[in-house]
């Protein structure tokens, strides 16, 4: 992923889903530019269009007007099958619900991205993910089930896959809406340590004190920016 400017340009985006009483716009030409390395939360009302801008940006929804660029790469013009592939290798998905295939043990759900992708030789691809569950510090579950583990471990395990390819951009949609205060916590410091090592993150939170841990804060209401705080966080 090349660029030479901001590493994802949203601009004038708007979504319209049509219901049978008529359309709904969710959002209402944003606009925004983040750069690489950057914490990023989006808050928000519920039904102010937060998840809908994530899943903008991932590809996983589509605008109905406006442009989208991650690095050089206008993600709004690809194919479903385009998409799919350039989200496995780029971008890291993280759900509030973990999305951990329930037949395949935690070990097989890190490996999965990677054989999808034909990401790493195919010799290598447990080793690594065996690596990345160490630095979740959760090994000694890999041969499990997710269904075995508590919910802070299977959103650590959830983090594992999301990092299997090594993407550049890493985006979560309220990822510690089932967690206690404490295994919150032990995810943010995650989240952190990655923006450390230069990742991008981006996480849509109801909870203003996680928010206030990233670098900056996008307030959506209604479809619309309405602010976007600098936290002063480095």
């Amino acid at each position: 992923m090349t660029t030479n400017g901001p590493l994802i340009s949203v601009q004038n985006v708007t979504k319209t889903y049509e219901t049978e009483a008529g359309g709904m716009t969710v959002l209402k030409g944003i606009s925004l530019q983040i750069q690489s390395g950057e914490f990023v939360s989006i808050v928000g009302p519920s039904g102010s269009g937060k998840s809908t801008l994530l899943n903008m940006i991932t590809g996983i929804d589509r605008p109905t007007g406006g442009e989208i660029k991650v690095g050089d790469q206008a993600i709004h013009t690809l194919s479903e099958n385009q998409l799919a592939h350039w989200r496995g290798r780029h971008v890291g998905v993280i759900f509030q619900f973990f999305q951990l295939l329930p037949t395949l043990t935690v070990l097989e759900n890190v490996v999965l991205p990677m054989d999808f992708c034909q990401t790493y030789p195919r010799c290598e691809r447990k080793r690594r993910a065996m690596d990345l569950l160490e630095r979740m510090r959760i090994a000694e579950h890999a041969h499990k089930l997710p269904s075995a583990l508590s919910g802070g471990e299977q959103q650590r395990a959830a983090i594992a896959r999301a990092l299997a390819n090594d993407p550049r951009i890493i985006v979560a949609d309220e990822p510690t809406g089932n967690l206690d205060t404490a295994t919150a916590n032990q995810v943010l410091a995650l989240f952190e340590d990655l923006v450390a090592q230069g990742r991008t993150l981006m996480m849509v939170t109801h909870d203003p004190s996680l928010s206030v841990r990233s670098q900056r804060v996008l307030h959506i209401r209604d479809g619309r920016l309405d602010r976007d705080q600098n936290n002063g966080r480095r």
